[in-house]
This record gives C-alpha cells, sequence and structure tokens, in this order.
C-alpha cells in the first residue's frame, strides 16, 4: 500500500552553494532523491560530499538554495524535516563501551520513542543484522562491518522516510561492504525509505540504482545508471566517472 507522500522527493536539493569563506566547495548544486530510490553520490574526496551531508543534516546553514526533506523546507521546519531523516555519518558515533543493544536503546530516548515500542524494534534489528546473539557485548569487541551495521541499523529505528550514508563503508572488506549494501537496499525498498549513499567507491552502484557525480562541487549529471552509459558513451559506471571526472582515478 502506497502513502500519501510517494509522490513528495524524499530529498530535493535547488541551487545549493556554499563556502568556506572565501573557497567555494558547493557551486549550484540541484539533487532529487525519490521515496524509495537508492541514489548513490559518487564523487572522489574533497567532491563536496561531505560538505552537501553537513548542510542537509543543518551541522551548516544552508543561506544559498533551497533543501526540502519530504516536502518540508528545511529552512521554515527544520525540526519537522529532520524527523523524517536518519544519517551515518562517515566518522563512526557508536559508544565502544556500550553494548549494541545499550547503543539502540539510548538512541530511542533521544527520539523519544516509547519503551513499549523501542524495545521489540530494536530486538527485531538485532536479529536482522545478525548481531541477537552479540547484544551484550561491548561494542567495542564487533568487528568493523559489525558496528557499520549496527549503526545503519540504528539511523533506521525511528522509520525515517529518508536516509543519508556518507562513506559508510571506507575501510572494510568487500564482502563485508557487500552485505551492508544489501541490507540497506532491501530494507529501504521494502519500507519506500529515499536512500542517499555517498561514496568514491564506483563498485557500489548497481544497475537499478539512480546516480549522482559531484565533482569539485559541481553536479555533472544525475540519473539512471542507463542515462549515465548513454550521456558519457562509455560501458561500465567506471568508465563513465572518469571521463565526467576528467581522468581522476575512482
Amino acid at each position: 500500500m502506497r502513502n500519501a507522500t510517494d509522490h513528495i522527493p524524499a530529498l530535493s536539493l535547488e541551487g545549493v552553494s556554499f563556502a568556506y569563506g572565501k573557497r567555494k566547495v558547493l557551486d549550484d548544486v540541484s539533487l532529487r532523491v525519490d521515496a524509495g530510490a537508492f541514489c548513490v553520490l559518487l564523487g572522489i574526496n574533497g567532491a563536496g560530499k561531505t560538505a552537501l551531508f553537513s548542510l542537509i543534516t543543518r551541522l551548516f546553514l544552508c543561506r544559498h538554495g533551497r533543501i526540502r526533506i519530504l516536502g518540508r523546507d528545511l529552512d521554515n521546519d527544520g525540526a519537522g524535516a529532520l524527523a523524517q531523516m536518519g544519517v551515518v555519518f562517515q566518522q563512526p558515533t557508536l559508544d565502544l563501551d556500550l553494548t549494541p543493544k545499550q547503543n539502540l536503546r539510548y538512541f530511542c530516548t533521544l527520539q523519544g520513542l516509547d519503551p513499549r515500542l523501542a524495545r521489540p524494534r530494536i530486538a527485531q534489528a538485532l536479529l536482522r543484522i545478525g548481531l541477537a546473539d552479540r547484544a551484550d557485548e561491548r561494542v567495542r569487541q564487533l568487528s568493523g562491518g559489525q558496528r557499520r551495521r549496527l549503526e545503519l541499523a540504528r539511523a533506521l529505528l525511528h522509520k525515517p522516510r529518508l536516509l543519508l550514508a556518507d562513506e559508510p563503508t571506507v575501510g572494510l572488506d568487500i564482502h563485508s561492504r557487500q552485505g551492508i549494501l544489501q541490507q540497506v537496499r532491501d530494507g529501504c525498498r521494502e519500507r519506500g525509505v529515499g536512500v542517499l549513499w555517498a561514496t568514491h567507491l564506483v563498485d557500489e552502484v548497481e544497475p537499478g540504482d539512480q546516480v549522482a557525480v559531484l565533482h569539485q562541487g559541481r553536479m555533472l549529471i544525475q540519473g539512471s545508471v542507463d542515462a549515465l552509459l548513454l550521456e558519457t558513451g562509455t560501458r561500465t559506471v567506471k568508465d563513465a566517472f572518469n571521463r565526467l571526472t576528467q581522468g581522476d582515478d575512482a
């Protein structure tokens, strides 16, 4: 059953620009992520991906352009907009001395979730990511991939309609990366959650994804994988990305 808000973009950016002092890091960036879509934001290090995420999450104020989350303007209804969003930042934010269960319970408390709702959600989340049998161990005993799975599960506990993930698989082996991507794709598709997944790893793009290429602060292209290949006259996402970024190493 489709929700009444399914036709509204999970995320919409229009003409967003940002500078650190005199150095412009984002220049007239526009982007749309539909409900239930998995959009890969591709860009080499320094392309502006983290700055863009900082604006969407209101760590930085957006003074030039407009950002909407599920139709809610970030400037006029910041609290309402942010409540629709789950975030996994590039740097890990779990408390290593707490258990997975305690980390999730603390997040639910911050979100104001009724404990009667939080308990089954936490149990289901731990089961889904394969950590039910390690729920009472300290997080520092988990592998890097398990910690990232836990962070992604935590970001979805309050049932947001948009998930932002900033380089969430950096430093993980290929099997851990593939498992995490599959978990997020499957879970978010089932729930109609729009995903903006920032990465510099072109092998994280799948045929059914949307792709947006950010380079030197400018959005070069966005659309389906097929449209990306057609526009660049290439056969692979890696070749398309290298051509768009003028041979920069992917």
